[in-house]
């Protein structure tokens, strides 16, 4: 198995990082390969609505007029076999460097000019599996029925072509500057990844 952990995060060492880590460690500990993606690292220029990826018909992402991180990016989901998408929550949904890769993930769209409505690429292959992972200042509960994050991180994993297997909002992290995660907390995160196996 092949799992991919995407990371919107900023802050190095907080609690997503911190989350991601734990995420790794039991992925590995049941002989998965594992890559981290690190979005805060990664060189995308935004989407200007062009379509031209889109245009060509075909279950194969389409082809962007920029070439920069994105291009390594899509490689990277084409060849995983389970993903992790991470964000902390930011102005009540996932965070700009989370939301500026969703929309260069248009290329897993086929929508010509001429037709009423897109189509996702993947929707007839067989689904990959995805966890999902958000963080808030508000309690966790509160945040699931108010803030859009995991909605926005399922239509994410839905148009890669992946069914979410499970999720796991973690709340309050507001309290002080710099948190440490709790034994109960990491035990959370890999019951959520024993989901895949």
């Amino acid at each position: 198995m092949r799992a991919l952990v995407i990371n919107g995060s900023y802050r190095q060492a907080g609690v997503i990082d911190q989350y991601v880590a734990a995420i790794r460690t039991a992925f590995v500990a049941r002989g998965a390969d594992v890559d981290c993606l690190t979005l805060r690292d990664a060189d995308i220029a935004f989407c200007t609505n062009c379509r031209v990826c889109m245009q060509e018909p075909g279950t194969v992402p389409g082809q962007c007029i920029f070439h920069d991180a994105m291009d390594d990016i899509v490689a990277r989901i084409e060849a995983s076999d389970v993903f992790v998408l991470a964000s902390p929550t930011n102005a009540g949904s996932v965070t700009a460097l989370f939301k500026r890769m969703i929309e260069r993930l248009v290329v897993y769209g086929y929508w010509p000019w001429g037709k009423a409505l897109p189509a996702l690429r993947k929707a007839k292959e067989p689904k990959k599996k995805a966890l999902l992972l958000a963080t808030c200042a508000a309690p966790g509960f509160l945040g699931r029925l108010v803030f859009s994050t995991l909605k926005q991180m399922r239509a994410t994993a839905k148009m890669i072509g992946a069914q979410t297997y499970g999720t796991y909002f973690s709340g309050f992290h507001g309290q002080q500057e710099t948190v440490q995660l709790t034994p109960h907390q990491i035990r959370s995160i890999e019951r959520l990844v024993e989901k895949l196996f």
